[in-house]
């Protein structure tokens, strides 16, 4: 299963494995091609929030004028267990 790994604002390594790229491009078909922005959000976001659900759970946003879905935030959500940092999803929002 190949992983993929990322750097964010804070210099963590972050991995997605296969199957959790799978999961948001299916959950998400518009999320298909777009891993420099997952990459370019997680490395230069535009704000990083906690999770109101879940304190191991990091929500990285980044305003993009340019999507598959017209003017958006891209949101890579994070979980951060110990040291091992993980994507769990990535999709298109408005805020």
């Amino acid at each position: 299963m190949p992983v993929i790994w990322f750097r964010d604002v804070h210099n963590r390594q972050i991995r997605l494995v296969e199957e959790r790229r799978k999961h948001f491009e299916i959950e998400h078909p518009e999320m298909v091609g777009q891993l420099e922005k997952i990459h370019e959000t997680l490395l230069v976001p535009d704000r990083i929030v906690s999770s109101r659900t879940d304190p191991e759970v990091e929500l990285f946003y980044c305003r993009y004028d340019v999507t598959p879905v017209s003017q958006k935030y891209l949101c890579v959500v994070v979980k951060v267990v110990n040291n091992d940092l993980f994507v769990v999803t990535a999709y298109f929002t408005i805020r």
